[in-house]
């Protein structure tokens, strides 16, 4: 069976924006693929990788570099709500942009929506008990 193992992001800073990730979540570096134009993290069940704008040539995607608009976003779950509370402050200290406080959703998850440095997409969520047990079944 297939396994999603990383989600890459397009960075034009891949060890400012990677470290940024670092910080907020505490997420440590895959060295054994460090390159000049690369940088990996372990975020748990996956990864994240940090692509320079060097690797669409590298890939043949030369023709949608300037590619524009939100395309993907980064949901990082976390063990309460107070967790989510905690790590927005520390988000935006570190460069990020709160575009929605935390909120209960209509799903019953609690979760903050921001952007990174280079204004990519990300939520920050703890899902509520109730909306993970019903989830489950």
């Amino acid at each position: 069976m297939a396994h999603l193992s990383y989600v890459n992001v397009f960075a034009s800073d891949v060890v400012a924006l990677s470290g940024f990730y670092q910080r907020v979540f505490g997420f440590d570096e895959v060295e054994a693929i460090r390159s000049p134009i690369f940088r990996g993290i372990d975020a748990g069940h996956t990864c994240i990788g940090f692509n320079a704008h060097d690797a669409y040539g590298l890939l043949h995607l030369d023709e949608y570099a300037d590619t524009r608009g939100i395309k993907f976003l980064l949901n990082f779950d976390v063990d309460t709500q107070a967790d989510v509370d905690r790590l927005v402050p520390v988000a935006q200290q570190s460069g990020a942009t709160l575009v929605k406080a935390p909120y209960v959703t209509y799903y019953n998850w609690y979760q903050a929506v921001l952007l990174d440095p280079e204004g990519n997409v990300f939520r920050i969520n703890h899902v509520i008990e109730q909306a993970r047990r019903s989830h489950v079944q």
